[in-house]
């Protein structure tokens, strides 16, 4: 039985049922209630304390950082040797490739190589049925055998023709005419002009069974040299049609692979050194790590495309391994000599309105900017034509707020760093 009451519906006697509060209920939760606003009160004084505090770091931080000297690493020119790293990328070439086609008109009866087969020179690659040049054959044959038979007919007639003129001209006068004299020697001539026109005839037989004999060679595709078979375009049954013209289809496609040449443009700036035959360039390729080829410039196209400002260069590289195939991408390493004796690393490079310039620290640890010129640039390795001295320090990635005159600290350990990435 509860004893809540209800006091709207409560009597006058039934307040009398209530319990009594225990005293000293109100003591107590003021006490609660102090400690509470106490224990806040004492929260927020050390919280607003230890911001003061931040605010006072940062603030002495910002003042300090404000008036030092802001730290540059420093680099400390020295006399280069006078060679450069320069790569290139390339692209790989046969030393030999062709499209063989074929001399004769026919039909594919046989194929012996395909595609990815390694041939030697003279290698019977197709055999070509030809019924139409066979026949052609046989007709010219005959018709220098019917030639070689005239010239027989011809050699007697000239030889009766000779005699019978001898024996007229050698006849007592008076007892045959001098027309009939000259007749007989006009005949003699005459057969000896038909004699020495089927002679003709017969050369220009036998010059025509030659040629079509000639053509029969042809029936067995040949390589022309040593090399892979790169694409085979021909099945047994194909019709072939002799020519390479646009509307012919060569047969097969040979490509030979060692040594192997290496194209490359080269930068105008590099180009006196790369144009002299026989330097040194070092083959690799991202795709083979394992891959490093040594070859040497073998020609290049003594002439700077106006456009591309780049010389062509042909590197001869040994492939014996067959390690490099026609077409693959390459990096081609040269290691240029006679540059210039002052080099910097890229870092130091200020590209402003008037030109390059490098940030130069002098020995109050003052910033200075001096117009240089470049003369070659790897992208790594600055060669500095003009503008700087040995012994000179210069400001590597220097900020763009520090301007001409204002004080800076060198910070060694970055120099010695900057230093090492200099080959």
């Amino acid at each position: 039985m509860t004893n809540d009451l209800d006091p709207d519906t409560a009597g006058p006697g039934d307040f009398s049922k209530l319990k009594s509060v225990p005293p000293g209920t109100g003591a107590r939760i003021i006490r609660v209630v102090v400690v509470i606003v106490l224990a806040l009160g004492v929260g927020f004084f050390f919280v607003h304390r230890s911001k003061n505090e931040a605010e006072a770091r940062l603030a002495d931080a910002t003042s300090k950082e404000t008036t030092e000297a802001p730290a540059v690493s420093v680099f400390t020119v020295t006399r280069s040797s006078g060679t450069q790293s320069l790569k290139l990328p390339g692209e790989t070439a046969a030393w030999n490739e062709t499209a063989i086609y074929a001399r004769v008109n026919g039909y594919v009866a046989k194929w012996f190589a395909d595609i990815g087969d390694n041939v030697t020179s003279g290698q019977t690659l197709a055999l070509i049925d030809t019924p139409e040049l066979d026949a052609e054959l046989l007709a010219a044959r005959a018709k220098l055998n019917a030639s070689i038979a005239q010239v027989a007919v011809k050699q007697a007639r000239a030889d009766f023709a000779a005699t019978t003129d001898e024996r007229w001209r050698e006849s007592p006068k008076g007892v045959v005419s001098d027309q009939e004299r000259e007749s007989k020697k006009a005949g003699s001539a005459e057969a000896i002009a038909e004699l020495n026109a089927a002679k003709a005839q017969v050369m220009l037989q036998q010059a025509e069974v030659d040629r079509l004999t000639s053509l029969t060679q042809f029936k067995e595709v040949k390589a022309p040299f040593d090399g892979i078979i790169v694409q085979r375009q021909i099945d047994i049954g194909n019709l072939v049609t002799a020519g390479s013209t646009a509307n012919t289809t060569s047969l097969y496609h040979l490509s030979q692979n060692s040594p192997m040449r290496i194209y490359t443009f080269a930068p105008q700036s590099a180009a006196p050194q790369l144009m002299k035959p026989g330097t040194t360039a070092v083959i690799t390729s991202t795709d083979q790590p394992s891959l490093r080829l040594e070859g040497k410039v073998a020609r290049t196209a003594k002439a700077i495309n106006p456009v591309s400002r780049t010389i062509r260069i042909e590197i001869d590289v040994p492939n014996t391994d067959r390690s490099l195939v026609p077409g693959m991408y390459v990096q081609a390493d040269f290691e240029l000599t006679g540059g210039a004796p002052i080099q910097v690393p890229a870092a130091a490079l200020l590209y402003r309105s008037g030109g390059p310039q490098i940030a130069v620290v002098d020995g109050a640890d003052t910033v200075s900017f001096r117009d240089i010129t470049i003369a070659s640039d790897d992208g790594n390795v600055v060669s500095i034509g003009s503008g700087l001295a040995i012994g000179d320090k210069v400001a590597l990635n220097l900020s763009s707020q520090i301007a001409a005159g204002q004080k800076v600290k060198p910070n060694s350990d970055e120099a010695k760093s900057a230093s090492a990435q200099k080959p």
